[in-house]
Parts: structure tokens; sequence; C-alpha cells
């Protein structure tokens, strides 16, 4: 006789029904969209798309050009200029707009240049071992006592019109070194583990661990390192035109910062000159913040749950899932039979 399994329950005398999860019409179809349906995740894609859609067609689409001058000297935010004027009559919001791009660009390929190195090198070396891990190592340390800043202010000091691809390079291939020592360090610990064994016993190649056993339990900290480099590589840029370095003949939101502070902004009350290029900095940092919390929600089911699980009994009962906390419900006072099974009584129902 073939029972379907939805049909058993398990019964424990004094204890019960034990608790069975419950199953929502339609689960695993959203079990394929559970990283998009994150309220955190979708929102931070959300606001990183309008970055990189100004950053694409921000000079395109300014009302203004921003470094043309009008007799709008210091106009506080209005319907013609809606982030004001600066000491000059340019438009502060075609400044921003023009200035997305080039902090999107150099965080960009600064984060994924220092994402690559890292996985190579630390995943490599935290694998393989032996030689490679005491090279890997050695190469991590060297990298890791070169300051990114100073190194780009001499770069940019020597090369005329360095151009923001040259200091995300630089960023890049600087900023490394600290990710790929989380990498070997977790790398490490997974290589041991019973699947890796197994697929090693099974004949699986190397470059197939690798790909297909190791780095999916590094996600969480990829993007973690990934998101670190980027923030690092988008306020380095800012810093960089803040103080003067880079070119200030071209826009991104520290050089409007220069400018701000060089004019004296803050002592004139002219705060719409300074907050937008720093809100925009901030909401960048945080947009990439959710998507961090996202994946590191999707990839722990811990996280997944927290809260948000639900199991139910033989009795109908629901009862809500809490990260480090297992519900014990109290049985009935007696469990009604099931196909020929006596009904056991309650026996003090504690909980």
């Amino acid at each position: 006789m073939t029972i379907s399994p939805s049909s058993i329950e398990q019964v424990i005398p004094g204890q019960g029904a034990m608790a069975q999860p419950s199953a929502a019409p339609g689960r695993s179809k959203r079990r394929r969209f559970r990283f998009l349906a994150n309220a955190k995740t979708a929102t931070g894609l959300v606001v990183l798309a309008c970055y990189g859609l100004f950053a694409i067609i921000g000079p395109w689409v300014a009302p203004y050009n921003p470094d043309g001058r009008s007799s709008d000297v210091l106009q506080a935010p209005s319907a013609r200029h809606w982030f004001g004027t600066t000491h000059l009559g340019q438009d502060i919001f075609s400044q921003i707009l023009v200035g997305t791009r080039s902090v999107v660009l150099v965080g960009l390929i600064a984060g994924v240049l220092a994402t690559i190195l890292s996985i190579i090198i630390g995943v490599t070396s935290g694998y393989l071992g032996g030689l490679a891990d005491e090279a890997g190592s050695a190469l991590s340390n060297v990298f890791l006592v070169i300051p990114a800043l100073p190194l780009i202010i001499i770069v940019t000091s020597i090369v005329e019109q360095a151009s923001d691809t040259l200091v995300a390079l630089i960023i890049g291939f600087t900023s490394w070194a600290w990710g790929a020592r989380v990498l070997r360090a977790q790398t490490l610990s997974l290589r041991r583990r019973d699947y890796v064994e197994a697929a090693r016993a099974t004949g699986e190649r190397t470059w197939r661990i690798v790909l297909f056993e190791i780095l999916p339990n590094l996600t969480a900290i990829i993007a973690s390192g990934f998101v670190g480099t980027v923030i690092f590589a988008v306020m380095s840029e800012i810093t960089l035109a803040f103080i003067g370095i880079s070119s200030v003949s071209s826009w991104n939101w520290g050089t409007i910062l220069f400018w701000a502070q060089g004019q004296q902004a803050l002592a004139q009350g002219a705060w719409w000159w300074f907050v937008p290029a720093g809100l925009a900095i901030a909401l960048l940092g945080t947009a990439l913040a959710l998507i961090n919390f996202g994946i590191d929600e999707f990839v722990s089911p811990r996280l997944r749950s927290s809260g948000g699980a639900r199991i139910r009994t033989a009795d109908g009962r629901t009862a809500r899932m809490r990260v480090g906390f297992t519900p014990v419900l109290a049985p009935p006072a007696a469990v009604p039979a099931q196909r020929g099974m006596p009904a056991v009584p309650n026996e003090g129902g504690h909980r």
C-alpha cells in the first residue's frame, strides 16, 4: 500500500503531534524570485539602477550646461533650478547629473577589478595550499601595506590630465588584498568539508570544485568585499576632487563640494550647494549596503527565515519561527486517531 508523504504525521506519546511545515500554494515558484522579492534587495537595486541610468543619460538630460553661468547667483532651490545655483549662477542639479557618470564609473571599475583579483588569489591560495598559499599570502601582505590614496596623489601629479579610468585602476589594484585574505581564510575551512572531499574523490577537476563547490558558499563574502571596494573607490574619487588633486574641470560630486568649500558656502548659508551632493553620496552607499544585506539573507537560511517562517501542527494551529528558538507546542487533550492508530491522551501538556 502506498501512502503519500503528506498523509504521514509523527506522534510522540505525551508530546503531541510534531510540528509540520505548512506548504503554501505557489511557494516553489516564489523561491525562484526570493532574492528579488526581498524588500532590501529590491530597494537597493532600484536606487542603484537609477544611478546607473543617470550615469548614462545624465549629460544629455541635464537642463543646463554645468559650466554655464547666469545672473541667478546663489539662488535657493526653485522650479527653475531644482537644487539651486552657485556663486556664478551655475545649475547644481545639472552638475550632479553630469558628475554621476564619473563616480559610478570609478566605483564599478575599481570594485570589479579588486573583486576579481581577490577571488583569483584568495581562493586559489586557500584551496591549493603549499607553495601557492605562501606566495599568495606574501603577495597579499605586500599590497596590504601599500597606501592607495598617496599612490593616487603621486600618479595624478605625474600624469597630466589623469582620467577616471586610471584612478579606478589604481584603486582596484591596491584594494584587493584584504578581500583576498578573508576569502583565503574561508576557503581553508571549506576545502575539507565532506561535499568537497566527495567531489574530489569522484574525480572532479580542480576548477569545477572551485567554481561549483567553493565559490557558491563564498557569495556573501564576495558581495561584501565588492560593496566595500565600491564605497572606498567612490569616497577616494570624491576625496581627491575635494582636496583639489584631480582635475576640477571635470564634474563629479567631489568637485561640487570643492567649489562649495572654497567659496564658503556654509558661511553664506548656501546649504543647497553641498547638501544634494552629500545626500547623493549617502544614498549610493545605502543602496549598496541594502543589496549586501539582501544577499546575506538569500544565502543564509537563518537570516532568511528570521521572524517570517510559520509552521502548522496536525490540529491546525500555527506558530512563528524565530532565530534561536524552536517552538514546542502544547498538545491537545487527545490527538484524534488516524488510520487505525489509537488516540494519544494528554499527559501533562507541558509547553
